[in-house]
């Protein structure tokens, strides 16, 4: 696992962030660590094939998606993860894998994503614990997005 990875993704999600929520996002710390899934938290899963195979997950706590499609919508206040909410989330991660996706293209790697998966329960996720690059992105005044690489 190579940390070189994850940087398109954390330079895609801070720029897309930016453009859809109008918040500039701060990186934690890059780490390694167990992938599980957990209770009342919000995952968008995005496979890789190509020159890289795996996964990518972002991760955010239930309010935390909530504040942020509120903020996607223009402050229009979300209280609920209905339909539109769902779409919401999951475009964000799609856009992000799809401009790091570009990235890796410009950089001489040829990779492909999947449609992304919306997962909120860790069991229907059918999902195994994994190491993964792991770094948070903080979004002030919304939360936490944590970034996942599981590629091979």
């Amino acid at each position: 696992m190579k940390a070189e990875y994850i940087n398109p993704f954390l330079e895609s999600a801070r720029i897309v962030i930016e453009q859809v929520a109008n918040i500039r996002p701060t990186t934690g710390q890059l780490g390694i660590k167990d992938v599980k899934f957990v209770e009342k938290y919000i995952w968008i899963q995005i496979g890789m094939t190509g020159q890289m195979e795996g996964d990518v997950v972002f991760g955010l706590a239930e309010d935390v998606a909530l504040k942020m499609v509120s903020a996607m919508m223009g402050g229009f206040v979300i209280t609920e993860m209905d339909e539109m909410g769902k779409s919401a989330i999951s475009e964000l991660g799609n856009m992000i894998s799809g401009n790091a996706s570009t990235m890796l293209f410009n950089q001489g790697v040829r990779v492909d994503i999947t449609p992304p998966k919306l997962v909120q329960s860790a069991t229907a996720a059918g999902f195994v614990p994994k190491r993964a690059l792991t770094i948070p992105l903080i979004m002030d005044g919304i939360g936490e997005l944590d970034i996942q690489v599981l590629i091979t």
